[in-house]
């Protein structure tokens, strides 16, 4: 059971030059929500919805795009506290892996897989995808998916994550708006089983947490692990 739980979003990512999902207008990278992430999106023109998740993994994979001092910080404090850090994130990039952190939940699903609808098994995938291409595994072609959770559906390993914040002393938010359930009532659940709280953000949300740092994650986060580890 891990003592200090991190829930993370698109902040995190912003600043290793991820685009962050949904722009002011409500688009996502110009495409309507409805168009690239929905399952009824991915049946009614699969072909869309491959191009456009090729080109996020495409940009995930550039060479511009590395982990920041947020991810590497975040690192740090799960090799100082053995078993004692689980990182939930929101986003479908590996930068948290790529910084170092191990113990990570994907709510949202892995840009870097796919999930067969054949065989149902998830398969790493770091090239393009389309309607011809066949699971590796199966060796169906054309029955691939992005393995990412869309509206409509359940987030991934949620059972955990109750019983993670239910247990856990310390509850951080890092770059999330707060607005998306279920994620957003994490805050309110760990709050209420008796953890401290504290969100680090550019612009505090309006949830209720005890203790609030604004500013970049790339300075906050790396600032408050000091202060964890320097306080043990």
């Amino acid at each position: 059971m891990a003592r200090i739980v991190i829930l993370t979003g698109a902040g995190i990512s912003a600043e290793s030059g991820i685009r962050t999902f949904r722009a002011a207008d409500g688009l996502w990278e110009e495409h309507r929500v409805e168009d690239v992430a929905t399952p009824e999106a991915f049946e009614r023109d699969p072909a869309l919805v491959h191009r456009f998740y090729n080109m996020r993994r495409r940009q995930l994979l550039s060479e511009g795009v590395q982990p920041n001092d947020a991810h590497r910080a975040l690192a740090r404090l799960e090799r100082e506290l053995p078993g004692q850090v689980l990182v939930v994130t929101q986003n479908i990039d590996d930068l948290h892996e790529r910084g170092g952190s191990s113990d990570v939940i994907h709510m949202h699903g892995e840009l870097l897989t796919s999930r067969c609808l054949a065989c149902g098994l998830a398969v790493e995938t770091r090239g393009d995808v389309d309607g011809s291409t066949a699971c590796p595994v199966c060796g169906v072609a054309g029955r691939l998916r992005p393995n990412v959770v869309w509206f409509g559906e359940v987030p991934l390993q949620m059972d955990r994550i109750q019983e993670e914040l239910a247990g856990c002393e310390l509850f951080a938010a890092i770059g999330t708006s707060g607005n998306v359930y279920p994620a957003a009532g994490f805050v309110h659940f760990a709050d209420s089983m008796g953890a401290r709280t504290v969100e680090l953000n550019l612009e505090p949300s309006r949830s209720l947490f005890s203790e609030v740092r604004e500013g970049p994650a790339t300075r906050t986060v790396p600032e408050w692990v000091e202060e964890l580890l320097s306080g043990r």
